[in-house]
């Protein structure tokens, strides 16, 4: 255990082994609240911040959002590309940001939506989701578009060391329904395909499984789907600059709701960049989806 805090959540242990991070999300969520903070910082928000748009600024809006969440949030969710974009330095940033973190007691879920093949997806889980690699994580979110299958690397990486996987599947963006929402041979969407895949990756699994599935909020109920087959959490973009609502949330997912973890990012971040201020947007988002803990 990690005490990052009263509610400190537990985290993988590189020298030994961990609880599945399905398990390991149920117990934060039930600790501190459904609710994951997106680290994304653009150019635009270094800039409303005050900070300069290179590796100085990069490195103080990570230590802010670290001060900020790590021992009250059940999870962070840093975007990859915008520490990638500084080259290997931002990398070492978002290194030390993840490591932060996790100190604090937060989760990390790495937003890097990777997709490939073979030995290159192998090279992609472990650098993300193998214990001994200096940028692992809980999670990464990863994109199922050359097939299910090719992921398996992921999945089975992910399951040796308790990590967790989630895949694009119906996603807030508006482009994405040429894909996702097409319709394969036998009638089924490439949406319920990829629920029902990973589905059946968390089969038993208990109180959750550790592979997942990215719903947005404002597409959840766009095409009819069966959210009941995924046993295992939905990371829910979408809601409030996007449309999604705390309504929307509840109605969409209905039965599944308590696996909903909603993720957000400009509606907290810009209350920044003093740290009192995110960390109270953080705790109002909190209190907005304590329904979703039977609060």
């Amino acid at each position: 255990m990690i005490q990052g805090g009263d509610n400190a959540v537990s985290a993988p242990d590189p020298t030994g082994e961990t609880l599945p991070f399905g398990h390991r999300l149920v117990q934060a969520m039930d600790a501190r609240g459904s609710l994951c903070v997106g680290i994304d910082a653009h150019a635009a928000l270094l800039r409303a911040w005050g900070l300069s748009d290179d590796l100085k600024g990069l490195a103080k809006f990570a230590d802010l959002c670290v001060e900020a969440f790590a021992d009250i949030l059940p999870v962070a969710k840093p975007q990859s590309a915008f520490f990638e974009r500084f080259g290997s330095a931002g990398i070492a940033i978002l290194e030390r940001t993840v490591h932060d973190l996790r100190e604090g007691g937060a989760m990390v879920i790495l937003d890097v939506k990777r997709g490939d093949i073979g030995s290159t997806m192998t090279a992609y889980a472990d650098a993300y989701l193998n214990p001994a690699s200096p940028l692992a994580v809980d999670a990464i979110t990863v994109s199922p578009f050359l097939g299910i299958g090719s992921l398996q690397p992921a999945f089975d990486v992910a399951g040796e060391h308790g990590g967790g996987v989630f895949a694009l599947a119906l996603t807030s963006n508006p482009e994405g329904a040429d894909i996702q929402h097409a319709t394969r041979a036998h009638g089924t969407s490439i949406a319920q395909y990829v629920l029902d895949e990973v589905g059946h990756r968390n089969n038993g699994a208990q109180p959750l499984g550790s592979f997942g599935a990215v719903v947005g909020a404002t597409t959840g109920d766009a095409i009819d789907v069966d959210f009941s087959v995924l046993n295992g959490p939905f990371l829910v973009p979408g809601i409030g600059v996007q449309g999604g609502t705390a309504d929307d949330v509840q109605r969409i997912f209905g039965d599944t709701m308590t696996a909903v973890l909603p993720t957000l990012s400009r509606e907290v971040l810009s209350s920044g960049p003093d740290v009192d201020a995110l960390r109270g947007a953080a705790e109002r988002r909190v209190e907005q989806f304590a329904f979703l803990r039977g609060r």
